[in-house]
């Protein structure tokens, strides 16, 4: 649309990281077992196109494949009963699933394309047009439970070739609510939070991921926060303050990316603006987000870039490919 770090290092080099949050890389797969039970693993950082995008021909990362970025999305993996939940159905589902096992390990023989279920944000194609691997040309899934809102759930039910998906029972569409919390089991769920944005075919949310201690923000997309208070009722400060960490829209790094184009018709909240935004908050709170979604142009991308030092001297993070939260 716009023209995740995927680092052909491979997840290793981010040891030190996992291993601060309480959990480590398969290299000692008992150990994170032990010290992880339940993990939120990011399986990408970019927005919808990734990088390089399509027709983006000077882009680096075509030549040195660790400035890749793959689409936004994250996984729910909980050892204790051995399910997993996938967010986000990208268009880079094939690699990240792959990955995720590479990591984690292997799923449940009975799950469907080794998942318990897919949570859906909105209907771009970043988020959700991955379902296509679910059909009989590719993977030929029995009934994945795929957790959608109410006009998300219509437009794949009435749209091909989503429709087909539904027919076949590829997929299993499960309703939820904004604000209704979805119960996993004793100890997991997840809730929706309706939020302003570009809304053509469906409904746009956030999600609070709830562990059996901890909780994570998991918000790709987000046209504004003052609006998000106006038509919803909820301020980011305030959810911040009921999670342990925050995957935040960081689309764009300032508005001065796309050469040519009124960015002021792209709205999302630019990564300077959110960062003013939350200068007065403690370093605590700040330390709790993570940067994500981010469009080839946004130049935090590049860890050495300015922009980066820049995010990292002002309290906040930029999420990386692969790193590991702890929710117990």
């Amino acid at each position: 649309m716009w023209r995740c770090s995927r680092l052909r290092r491979g997840f290793s080099l981010l040891a030190s990281t996992l291993l601060a949050t309480g959990c480590a890389t398969s290299e000692s797969a008992p150990r994170a077992y032990a010290q992880c039970d339940v993990e939120f693993v990011i399986l990408g950082i970019g927005q919808d196109g990734g990088a390089p995008q399509i027709d983006n021909h000077e882009d680096p990362a075509w030549t040195d494949p660790s400035l890749q970025l793959l689409a936004a999305s994250a996984a729910l993996v909980d050892h204790r009963s051995g399910n997993r939940y996938l967010f986000e159905a990208t268009p880079d589902m094939r690699e990240q699933l792959h990955r995720l096992e590479t990591e984690v390990g292997a799923a449940k023989a009975d799950l469907p394309m080794g998942l318990s279920g897919v949570f859906l944000t909105h209907a771009h194609i970043g988020h959700y047009a991955g379902l296509i691997f679910a059909g009989h040309e590719s993977a030929g899934a029995k009934k994945l439970p795929v957790y959608a809102m109410p006009r998300m759930a219509d437009y794949l039910s009435t749209n091909g070739p989503w429709d087909q998906l539904v027919r076949y029972d590829n997929i299993g569409l499960v309703p939820i609510r904004d604000g209704v919390e979805t119960r996993l089991n004793a100890y997991l769920a997840v809730t929706p939070y309706q939020v302003p944005h570009r809304d053509e075919y469906s409904e746009t949310v956030g999600f609070v991921v709830s562990g059996p201690t901890k909780r994570i923000l998991f918000l790709p997309d987000i046209d504004d926060w003052d609006q998000w208070d106006r038509d919803h009722g909820h301020t980011i400060e305030a959810m911040l303050a009921k999670v342990d960490t925050a995957y935040l829209d960081a689309t764009f790094f300032d508005d001065h990316e796309l050469p040519g184009r009124d960015m002021s018709a792209i709205p999302h909240p630019r990564v300077t603006e959110s960062m003013s935004r939350f200068e007065g908050l403690s370093r605590a709170e700040r330390d709790k987000i993570r940067f994500f979604h981010l469009n080839h142009t946004n130049p935090a991308r590049y860890p050495g870039s300015d922009a980066a030092r820049t995010i990292r001297n002002r309290g906040y993070k930029v999420a990386k490919m692969g790193e590991r939260v702890c929710l117990d």
